[in-house]
């Protein structure tokens, strides 16, 4: 039978696999390549598997683990030789297989020995030797090869191919079953070098496959998980994915056989474990601001919070922007000395970002305590501070914590590829990103394509990735050319939501020409904005109901952090056009103040669209929750911070203001910065004398709440007064 992979045409065959110097393996056992005699298992004595691996590679593992599940009898096939046989990137080539294979059947001396030669790297079983030999029986022939759509290398010998009633019209040679005299005979011509092409030879001796199978979906059912043939109706015993098709079958391996199923989740999440327990490997990690990022503080705040031992962890920075070099100065002042070693690469160096890359590699390649490598970029938000732990103890050569954008299908994987190489959604993606499946959203999923955040073995960066310029590509970005060259190495690019690590920022719409720039992101990155600058307890505001009431109908709740209200101070002090207090006022409507502030308006600072959102985001539903009725779109004319000062203005007379209710935000607290200050409402004879720096006074602006700024006696007090609803 051959198979491809949903909504795919390409090549996905029966085999099984191949692998090293005649070294047997007993499917009850694990590990790594299996040296000595082959282990017959306690049942089907009568099937052997053969499979050619020259070195061990995640698709290797993969392959013994599905055989071990059905309990195969493997043999393994040139271990420890130099592969010569070429690849599916630059055909021909496979004789080396043949000649393996050619020399294996010599020590099989039983005539009823069935004998399945498949790939190793790229096939998985889906089921067992009794199933595979029942429909092998079925076949009423001696040897039975997997077909192919195309016919090569030689297109020449299409038309010698008689045509077929049903299925694929070429011989495959990546997998066939027969039985051990038949298969010596036919191999008896062979004399071909390792560089010849196995796949030319068996077509010219060519035997005619059977079967053909178009679509494969995945079939659940209770207890276990098949592919099954959408077009025949029928459930294959061996699924191989070679050439193109390679990534199909890893996504048909995120699942064949039962590693996941909707009764369990995944079923082993849990293998292979490497629990730490006090051991604290030497990690690289590389984090680049190659561009402008919002949140780089808050960025090497969590770096600093991550729990991972920091004499352990050697840091490399790559920053190419001039804008955040502040940033990185400032975290290296306070805590170079706390990490093991640190690289910086700034952007007086001109180096691109491929070259840095690879100069991180480098770093832990030539680093004989180096184990790990981990890349995050700055606009990562790792809120899990056990993700160094966590990923290390799944032990993966290659791991990601899958990361997304809030509200956005956007994530840092692709669970597919398109034909050109780009993004293309895989069928269970959507259900992996939002959990529509109340387990899928749990598992390790082997996937084409990560990017933002990964952690590498570095054995794994000394071996199998240890080629120069891994970024490098004529044709494709660095992150894609890396992704690829990591495929065509065998390495398994493995995603883990099996907890919640965080997020990726939006860096659209980034403004660089603001002192906080960050401020201005609530549209762009409204959690991390929230999370920044919404004080911790507002939710206990409208949940709890954490809201005083100093004096009738005014209402004081929290709603600003400290780092809110230091940044929209230091905002208006950088702008620096306070007005001069006086009623004269070209910025209103009329020109004419009758009370006048010192002030700086939202506007002037280009900030009235932001601070609407905020009003509208924050503020609207608490005036709704107090003031039963009243609906508000949060609309005004004036917002404002506005400063007092004892040798400027101290005090404001008393006022109506022009608004349906007032807004007044405290941006610096009393008794540290400033002494005094406050706001008396004089119909109730009652004053906020101790104003608490980010909590928000809401009253009523006309008619009942006639109301006067207390005199400020020492320092500056700074407020930001909202007049909603004019």
């Amino acid at each position: 039978e051959i198979i491809t992979g949903p909504k795919m045409r390409g090549v996905l065959v029966i085999l099984a696999c191949l692998f090293a110097s005649l070294s047997p393996l007993d499917c009850n056992q694990q590990g790594s390549i299996p040296e000595g005699k082959a282990v017959v298992s306690a049942h089907h004595r009568d099937l052997l598997v053969l499979t050619v691996a020259t070195q061990e590679t995640d698709g290797f593992r993969r392959f013994l683990r599905s055989a071990k599940h059905f309990n195969y009898t493997i043999r393994v096939l040139g271990k420890g030789e130099t592969w010569k046989g070429g690849d599916y990137m630059s055909p021909p080539g496979g004789g080396q297989k043949v000649r393996l294979l050619k020399s294996a059947l010599e020590d099989i001396q039983e005539e009823n020995k069935v004998i399945l030669f498949v790939d190793s790297y790229d096939v998985i079983f889906s089921s067992g030797p009794k199933e595979l030999l029942k429909k092998f029986q079925q076949a009423k022939h001696r040897v039975v090869f997997s077909a192919e759509t195309l016919i090569w290398p030689d297109r020449h010998l299409e038309d010698k191919h008689p045509h077929v009633r049903e299925g694929k019209r070429f011989l495959g040679a990546g997998g066939f079953i027969g039985y051990a005299p038949n298969l010596k005979q036919m191999l008896s011509d062979w004399s071909g070098a390792d560089s010849d092409s196995d796949q030319l030879f068996f077509t010219k001796i060519y035997i005619n496959p059977e079967k053909r199978v178009n679509e494969v979906m995945l079939k659940f059912e209770d207890g276990r998980v098949r592919a099954r043939n959408v077009l025949y109706d029928t459930l294959p015993v061996i699924v191989h994915g070679n050439g193109p098709t390679k990534l199909q079958i890893n996504y048909l391996g995120n699942y064949i056989p039962n590693l996941w199923m909707f009764e369990t989740g995944c079923t082993i999440c849990n293998e292979d474990l490497r629990p730490l327990s006090g051991l604290q490997v030497g990690l690289t990690l590389l984090f680049l601001p190659s561009q402008p990022t919002p949140f780089v503080t808050v960025f090497f705040e969590r770096l600093l919070n991550l729990k991972y031992p920091k004499n352990r962890l050697r840091l490399f920075i790559y920053n190419q922007e001039y804008h955040h070099e502040p940033h990185v100065r400032t975290f290296l002042e306070y805590h170079e000395s706390e990490y093991q070693g640190v690289k910086l690469i700034g952007p007086e160096e001109d180096i691109d970002p491929e070259t840095s890359r690879d100069i991180g590699f480098d770093m832990c390649r030539e680093d004989i305590d180096c184990v790990y490598f981990f890349s995050i970029d700055v606009d990562v938000v790792l809120k899990n501070k056990d993700t160094l732990r966590i990923l290390i103890e799944l032990n993966k050569p290659f791991i990601a914590p899958m990361m997304s954008k809030p509200g956005r299908l956007w994530t840092n994987f692709w669970g597919a590829l398109s034909a050109d190489g780009y993004y293309a959604r895989s069928e269970d993606y959507v259900d992996i990103v939002q959990g529509r499946l109340e387990c899928i959203s749990l598992g390790l999923w082997n996937v084409p394509y990560v990017s933002n955040i990964f952690l590498i073995k570095a054995d794994t960066l000394r071996t199998d990735l240890k080629d120069p310029d891994l970024f490098e590509s004529e044709t494709l970005d660095a992150d894609m050319a890396f992704c690829s060259k990591v495929r065509d190495k065998g390495v398994f690019m493995f995603v883990t939501n099996m907890h919640t690590f965080g997020r990726v920022l939006s860096t659209e719409n980034y403004q660089t020409n603001h002192l906080h720039n960050d401020l201005w992101q609530i549209f762009e990155n409204p959690v991390e904005w929230e999370e920044r600058y919404i004080h911790e307890n507002y939710s206990k505001v409208l949940k709890d109901g954490l809201i005083e009431m100093p004096c009738p109908d005014v209402y004081w709740f929290p709603v600003f952090t400290d780092v809110a209200c230091k940044h929209l101070i230091e905002e208006m002090e950088h702008f620096g056009q306070w007005s001069g207090g006086g009623n004269v006022d070209k910025r209103i409507q009329g020109g004419y103040e009758n009370v006048p502030t010192i002030d700086i308006h939202m506007n002037q600072v280009g900030y009235d669209k932001e601070w609407h959102k905020f009003l509208l985001d924050y503020v609207a539903p608490v005036t709704e929750k107090m003031y039963p009725g009243y609906f508000t779109r949060a609309q005004f004319d004036l917002a404002f911070v506005v400063r007092y000062k004892p040798d400027e203005q101290p005090a404001l007379s008393p006022h109506h203001d022009a608004s349906t209710f007032t807004i007044n935000i405290a941006l610096n607290q009393v008794g540290v910065d400033y002494q005094g200050g406050g706001c008396r409402f004089l119909r109730y004879n009652c004053s906020v004398t101790a104003p608490r720096r980010g909590w928000a006074l809401m009253h009523p602006g006309r008619l009942t709440h006639y109301h006067e700024g207390l005199p400020t006696v020492e320092g500056v007090r700074y407020i930001s007064v909202s007049f909603v609803d004019p």
